[in-house]
């Protein structure tokens, strides 16, 4: 009897003893899949950080590039007001000279026809020489566009004179003007108005936004975890 209860201690014991490591395997195995899941989490937050962050210091550059570009030469405009230019004159004065690319290290002279327009601004009685845009202004005092230069001179011609008719078409023009009476010419369009502005500064500022937002929420999961670790040591 004796050795008979030994023996069913003995197994007894010896079962106990392996249901203990078997849970121990498990519960290792539980453990590592859980470090492994957290080190992949943090991994993953850490890679949104750096997305969120990159793409603010993007859009930061971009506001940077847009700042000494399109906000100063809008800045710098003088021609701020919008006005109806009423038409007066419209003519062809003379052939201007202008170069063209060849080749390599090679350049040759084409003619445009100048298109000299002037224009009454609000019926004020005031005449002013009409330009196509800034750059136009600065390119040219006296034309009212000048054309991208090419070999083939009657295509540029064609050009000023589809230009010319349609102002001979249209007596009244939108256009902007100097309020301040500086400067003389008006302009037919610019370059850098409010809409342009507007849409040169949307892409920056939804790249800003949403960089801030993925941070944010990294930031607002990590806490809402903690809060979820510490209510279950509390709950335990």
């Amino acid at each position: 009897m004796f050795f008979v209860a030994g023996a069913k201690s003995s197994g007894g014991s010896g079962g106990g003893s392996e249901r203990r490591s078997i849970y121990q395997k498990f519960r290792e195995v539980d453990i590592l899949d859980k470090k492994k899941t957290v080190t992949a989490l943090q991994a993953g937050e850490d890679r949104a950080i750096l997305l969120g962050l990159g793409m603010i210091l993007s859009s930061v550059m971009m506001y940077f590039v847009l700042g000494i570009t399109v906000l100063r030469s809008y800045a710098d405009s003088v021609w701020t007001e919008e006005g109806v230019c009423v038409v007066l004159n419209s003519t062809v004065t003379a052939d201007m000279n202008c170069s063209y690319n060849c080749g390599s290290d090679c350049w040759r002279v084409s003619k445009y026809p100048c298109l000299q327009v002037y224009v009454s601004v609000n019926n004020t009685g005031h005449v002013s020489r009409l330009s196509h845009n800034e750059e136009t202004q600065d390119a040219s005092s006296e034309c009212l566009y000048v054309p991208r230069c090419q070999k083939d001179s009657m295509a540029m011609h064609t050009i000023i004179m589809n230009i010319s008719e349609r102002l001979k078409a249209n007596q009244q023009v939108p256009c902007y003007y100097d309020p301040s009476e500086q400067q003389e010419t008006v302009l037919l369009t610019r370059l850098y108005d409010n809409s342009v502005l507007v849409h040169s500064l949307l892409w920056p500022s939804c790249m800003l936004t949403g960089g801030a937002l993925i941070i944010v929420m990294v930031k607002l999961t990590q806490y809402l975890s903690r809060l979820c670790e510490e209510i279950g040591k509390i709950n335990r």
